[in-house]
């Protein structure tokens, strides 16, 4: 089933401005926490982007050569325990807590029926109040026991926030794929061209008969811990699967000009920022967009439970 990009995370109400007030920096403890998970890369000349694209509107085909100038991201993403203490430090209020809902997954809550479906061909997305990186499936809710998983249901504008505390940024979409492909040249996957290597799974995505029978033959039916799975040839974690990852770019065409790109910013507008990576949910039935060269977007107030951040500077 081919569906507009927008379909395999929906939007919100398209708000331009954050919600929540600007926060103030976080302890230097934490600061030197979050600094201690970044990776450096030494950046260089890549391939960016897909040899032939299977969606003509993400506008991820031709490849186009880019250069990056060193930087540094995070090994995983931010996990509910990063989040928490941010939280608990700045009293930081997240655009879903503000606005008082979030998209839920249907297959994760008790009685799907009695919320809202989402208007675009995608009922399997339910507005729920109450939804938040705190309670995930909606009041009853809670991360305990999934510390170490993805903080999810956050906002562009949360995943701003997160960076100015901690004296880090959003990722470019071009590092972001630099960082995915560890070092690999024209191939699909952070390890190769197999969705399943011969030695198992190596993310986590959608098995079965989407969007209603998830084997889970990875392990795992919702998200992962961030550091689950074997990392990159940059001994980074789950750059596809598990949960979709916010950039710093607009949508739009790739980097392009005469010469190769140097440190490509995207362009100055767009339909939404740019998510990269896929998710616990992409299956090759209706959203095959977990490969390193995959990319989307959201409107930067949107907020799902299949979204989340990885911090770069």
């Amino acid at each position: 089933m081919e569906q507009d990009s927008a379909c395999c995370s929906p939007q919100g109400k398209g708000l331009t401005l954050p919600a929540p007030p600007r926060v103030r920096r976080v302890s230097a403890a934490l600061r030197a926490e979050v600094a201690a998970g970044l990776v450096p890369l030494k950046g260089g000349f890549f391939q960016m982007g897909a040899a032939e694209g299977r969606y003509p509107d993400d506008l991820d085909s031709p490849p186009r050569r880019v250069f990056l100038s060193p930087f540094a991201i995070g090994r995983t993403t931010v996990t509910n325990a990063l989040f928490a203490r941010f939280v608990a430090e700045t009293g930081y209020r997240s655009t879903a807590e503000v606005e008082g809902w979030s998209f839920v997954f249907h297959a994760f809550l008790r009685d799907p029926a009695r919320y809202p479906e989402h208007p675009v061909q995608t009922p399997w997305w339910r507005a729920v109040a109450g939804a938040s990186w705190q309670a995930p499936e909606g009041p009853g809710s809670s991360v305990q026991g999934r510390e170490t998983h993805p903080a999810v249901h956050l906002s562009w504008f949360d995943a701003m926030e997160l960076a100015e505390a901690t004296g880090t940024r959003l990722p470019t979409e071009a590092e972001w794929e630099f960082a995915a492909r560890g070092g690999l040249k024209g191939k699909r996957f952070p390890w190769g061209n197999d969705l399943v290597p011969p030695s198992g799974h190596r993310h986590n995505v959608w098995q079965g008969r989407f969007p209603h029978v998830n084997s889970a033959e990875d392990g795992f039916a919702g998200t992962c811990p961030a550091d689950h799975y074997r990392p990159n040839a940059y001994g980074l974690h789950n750059m596809t699967g598990n949960v979709w990852e916010w950039t710093s770019c607009w949508f739009g065409p790739l980097p392009h000009g005469p010469l190769p790109p140097r440190d490509p910013q995207g362009p100055e507008h767009g339909p939404g920022r740019v998510i990269r990576g896929g998710s616990h949910l992409c299956h090759a039935s209706y959203c095959e967009r977990y490969q390193v060269h995959s990319r989307s977007h959201n409107t930067p107030d949107s907020t799902t439970g299949h979204m989340g951040v990885r911090l770069a500077r």
